[in-house]
């Protein structure tokens, strides 16, 4: 309904190259995601084209090292890069997300060995990743999960169902967490599986309330063999892995939920600003005018939380608490925002020829994935209060 363009982020960005590189990503969001986004969201249709061409760009490696076809990117930048793509359309920023949490495993824990085979491909070789760790009976209890691992020679045998997987069924490879040992946090180990893998298939894509165009799928593992090359770190260090991998995954979905709730609020913005009754722009009216204040603070917010939780992780220090922390807020934010876009859109707002709804339907999902809110809060409670008592 408006010409009217959003005004741009104010980014405090380290280096020449980063601004260099977020204008990059500016550049392709507008060019080739945000325009398709609306017509492939509703068709249901995964853009792996522009996966293909993010990878042919070096935007699929960003936090890693330059030296396995990496970045070399801090998180400060990359949870920008995250924020932009999610901007355009959620599916891309979060896959994206994905894709670096399932490369996590290996660039952190694998051997030199492991690193210079596989690496190079996942980073900038056109592949696309899924991490695999919650299972139908095991979600928010991850270390409960049931996919076994039996070692048979020089390799291991998988055999299990994983649930819930971004990617699932079109990824090629997979970062799988399975059970080598006793019940318990200590007996599961980390696997390099091949998305080729005899065995290896997806269900069918489960029928969501947004992000249509992100295949989210269970995985079934039969009888997939694995060679004890693929296995990543000791056995059972995976669910270690596994939660180093969380902290910085809920950062990325920290970052996308900014991008969406920012999304929501320039469409709103320019909505108000076009839209007259009473003879003026509804944007003249105080209640809304608050509104879109209140929406504007709240992403701020969200964003200083991240950018200040990655700065901790690219010093080296702990950032568990503050990653929670950023999950939460930025999620909550981006629920609470959609809503209002939609509020100030009014009618409008609930057709499906304005985007508000659909950023309303996709922020949902992003309270929920990795790890629901709930859980963030428990996170958040032990760092300050101390464990539970028992």
């Amino acid at each position: 309904m408006s010409d009217r363009d959003p005004q741009p982020v104010e980014r405090q960005l380290p280096t020449e190259e980063s601004r260099d590189l977020l204008a990059l990503v500016r550049e392709i969001a507008q060019r080739e995601i945000a325009p398709k986004a609306a017509e492939e969201e509703d068709a249901g249709r995964f853009p792996r084209d522009v996966f293909t061409l993010l990878s042919e760009s070096g935007l699929l490696g960003l936090p890693y090292d330059a030296e396995y076809g990496g970045g070399d990117q801090p998180y400060e930048v990359y949870l920008q890069v995250l924020e932009e793509l999610a901007s355009a359309r959620l599916t891309v920023g979060l896959g994206v997300s994905v894709h670096t949490l399932a490369c996590h495993a290996l660039a952190g824990y694998g051997t030199k060995q492991q690193q210079v085979e596989h690496l190079p491909a996942m980073l900038g070789g056109g592949l696309l990743g899924a991490y695999c760790l919650s299972e139908p009976a095991s979600g928010s209890d991850a270390a409960s999960l049931r996919t076994k691992a039996v070692r048979d020679g020089d390799a291991w045998v998988l055999d299990g169902t994983k649930a819930w997987i971004t990617h699932g069924g079109i990824a090629d490879f997979y970062t799988v967490l399975a059970r080598t040992g006793e019940d318990g946090p200590r007996g599961i180990t980390a696997f390099l599986v091949p998305g080729d893998a005899p065995g290896l298939s997806g269900a069918l894509p489960e029928k969501k309330m947004g992000m249509k165009g992100s295949p989210t799928a269970q995985v079934h593992l039969d009888g997939v063999r694995v060679p004890d090359d693929r296995r990543i770190g000791e056995e059972g260090q995976g669910f270690a892995i596994a939660l180093a991998a969380l902290d910085s995954g809920r950062l990325g979905i920290a970052a996308c939920a900014v991008g969406l709730a920012q999304a929501a609020l320039d469409e709103a913005v320019a909505y108000a600003t076009e839209r007259r009754q009473f003879g003026r722009p509804i944007a003249d009216f105080q209640g809304l005018r608050f509104m879109i204040a209140d929406m504007a603070t709240q992403i701020e917010a969200g964003r200083a939380l991240y950018l200040a939780a990655a700065r901790l992780r690219d010093a080296g220090r702990p950032f568990a608490k503050q990653a929670a922390m950023a999950k939460l807020h930025c999620t909550d934010t981006a629920m609470k925002v959609t809503t209002d876009a939609v509020q100030i859109l009014g009618g409008y707002g609930y057709t499906a020829d304005f985007p508000a709804e659909r950023y309303m339907r996709e922020a949902k999902v992003l309270q929920i994935v990795e790890g629901t809110n709930q859980i963030q809060r428990m996170v958040i409670a032990r760092h300050v209060a101390g464990p539970e008592a028992r």
